[in-house]
């Protein structure tokens, strides 16, 4: 099964057995989260969500992706150059279980 889950804003397309990298969630690695908000399951469509619809996956781990770093610049004054870095944190969950 293949489902379209939404998840921190954004939506995904998974399968079983699909790692997927998402906005950190308050979760230990190890455990198990549920997804409710289901907008797709085997082509049937949610208005706006699939009722019934459950998507079950294990967290592996939490983290910070690398480091990008952020240069602003003006031209032709002084005090005008800034440099910034930003690491965005994830977690990277298995998914096990799609139902319908």
């Amino acid at each position: 099964m293949k489902a379209v889950i939404k998840v921190g804003g954004k939506q995904y397309y998974v399968a079983e057995g699909d790692e997927i990298y998402v906005e950190k969630l308050n979760a230990e690695a190890g455990s198990t989260v549920e997804f409710g908000e289901i907008l797709m399951v085997d082509n049937k469509v949610g208005n706006p969500y699939v009722s019934g619809a459950k998507v079950t996956g294990e967290v592996i781990k939490n983290g910070k992706q690398r480091k990008i770093k952020i240069f602003k610049y003006h031209n032709k004054t002084t005090s005008s150059r800034r440099t910034q870095g930003h690491r965005q944190p994830y977690t990277k969950i298995k998914i096990t279980k799609i139902s319908a």
